[in-house]
């Protein structure tokens, strides 16, 4: 009986949900809870990365599954491997560990840019070439929609400057990726977003390669699906993102 009020008194809404999902009918009946940890390594961690990798990988730990650690390295800007090193050290601090599955979101960057191309040939997403200012002038209001005049710009069009943007033909800033989604949404997020944007720096284990590279919110659920993750765990602040 002290057992049973134990567990119930440490239970709560991720455990609830996660015991639904797992439950007879489920939708991941029989499956292994496979949860993962996305630290991007521009910094050392911090009371809320603490946090959010007890979550991912204590909740792993619950069910019997496993815990990816996977690096967000989808924005060179401030990434450096001075970090990576740092972040394993901590977590094996912390008495975690994730085995033989450590990933970096670079490692999928080529399957990433096919499916943005996949996106762009269904007529789902088009080259943008509104600038950062003129971006928040057509953003629209709420209640008014945002506007884009390239919404409409043919596939073949898009698919060959696109390609120009991968190959460093085209200037920072002058052109980006947009999913073609609602201009009318009260969730901004689901405006149009941008996919990719152009930036002419050096990757820490990518190098040169890449120009353009994947915002997170297009690139994040693609590495989910790619390693199977069955509970990608967020904190509140991507709620409104995750519609998108």
């Amino acid at each position: 009986m002290d057992i049973e009020k134990n567990e119930n008194e440490y239970r709560n809404f991720i455990h609830d949900f996660i015991d639904k999902d797992i439950a007879p009918g489920g939708r991941y009946e029989g499956m292994e809870v496979h949860t993962r940890f996305p630290p991007e390594p521009n910094g050392y961690l911090h009371i809320g990365h603490c946090k959010a990798l007890c979550i991912d990988f204590g909740t792993a730990e619950k069910y019997g599954g496993k815990c990816n650690l996977r690096f967000d390295d989808t924005n060179p800007a401030k990434e450096d491997t001075e970090f990576v090193d740092a972040i394993q050290e901590d977590i094996r601090w912390l008495g975690f560990d994730w085995g033989d599955r450590m990933f970096y979101g670079s490692d999928y960057f080529e399957q990433t840019y096919q499916f943005a191309v996949e996106l762009i040939k269904k007529g789902l997403a088009y080259v943008c070439e509104l600038s950062p200012e003129e971006f928040k002038e057509y953003r629209g209001d709420v209640g008014v929609p945002a506007r884009s005049p390239y919404r409409d710009r043919p596939i073949v069009e898009s698919i060959a400057l696109f390609e120009k943007m991968k190959n460093g033909e085209v200037a920072e800033g002058k052109m980006t990726l947009r999913a073609k989604i609602d201009l009318a949404s009260g969730n901004f997020n689901m405006r149009d977003p941008v996919l990719y944007r152009i930036r002419f720096i050096e990757h820490h284990r990518q190098g040169t390669k890449w120009c353009v590279f994947p915002m997170y919110d297009f690139a994040h659920p693609i590495q989910d699906a790619l390693e199977g993750i069955t509970h990608s765990l967020c904190s509140l602040e991507y709620e409104a993102h995750r519609h998108l």
